[in-house]
């Protein structure tokens, strides 16, 4: 192995393309090639290499590619956009934006969901993120289909097992008869659904109200904005420890 390569997904999400995870789907897909061959899952990019994604060259050794301004969005998203890069689906997230650069999103949140997610075109973060995604608070807004009671609101809070596992204790706080607000450290799939399906509530509408240090305040539905220098160190301050491999 030479010293001097990086693994084929970190290349890829260096050139702000897509996150690193993103990219192994590619590679999975079969929508990468290396040197004219098709990459695989573990391949490793070297100064030299060419890159193609779905037919584009991203890279050659004599015109390396300019970094990109690394760009970091946060989107009120409206319930009925699905989290992707696929822009063939329709109402995707990255269409709806329609920002002039390629980003992407940073995890993921329900297309039935509304609320905070963050886009950019900075892989690394995006990666530093999901790796911490265990550790940084997610918070969010929940209305259900009935009365909720304290019952509900410690065994919530208490963990609940699900069909994805035993889901971690966390904070769960009374708002009125049919809401309450939940701050997780984790994110399973469809994770506060899945913990309401388990008591018999069904969930009318979920809204993420804030992560890590960012919240929704005063960014109308379907409307975005840029995170401030000051946000996006204190962000880079939170991951600090989420470990770093190529």
């Amino acid at each position: 192995m030479q010293t001097n390569s990086i693994s084929l997904n970190k290349f890829i999400s260096d050139t702000g393309y897509c996150s690193r995870r993103e990219a192994d789907n590619l590679i999975t897909k079969g929508r990468v090639l290396l040197n004219d061959k098709p990459a695989q899952l573990g391949n490793r990019y070297k100064p030299g290499d060419s890159v193609e994604v779905d037919g584009s060259l991203i890279t050659t050794a004599s015109k390396p590619k300019k970094k990109e301004k690394l760009i970091y969005i946060a989107l009120n998203k409206p319930a009925g956009i699905t989290t992707t890069t696929e822009e063939n689906i329709r109402g995707n997230i990255v269409s709806f934006i329609n920002h002039p650069k390629r980003i992407f999103p940073i995890g993921r949140l329900d297309k039935d969901s509304e609320g905070l997610i963050f886009l950019t075109n900075d892989g690394d973060i995006v990666n530093k993120i999901l790796r911490a995604g265990n550790n940084h608070e997610k918070e969010y807004i929940v209305k259900v289909n009935k009365p909720i009671d304290n019952f509900f609101v410690q065994k919530m809070a208490s963990g609940v097992r699900i069909k994805d596992g035993m889901t971690k204790p966390c904070v769960v706080k009374f708002i009125s008869k049919h809401t309450f607000r939940i701050i997780l450290k984790q994110g399973m799939n469809r994770q506060i659904r899945k913990m309401c399906e388990a008591f018999d509530y069904s969930v009318m509408s979920l809204q993420r109200v804030r992560i890590m240090n960012i919240k929704l305040k005063d960014i109308p539905l379907g409307k975005w904005r840029y995170l401030s220098d000051v946000e996006v160190a204190t962000i880079m301050d939170m991951v600090k420890d989420s470990s770093k491999t190529n």
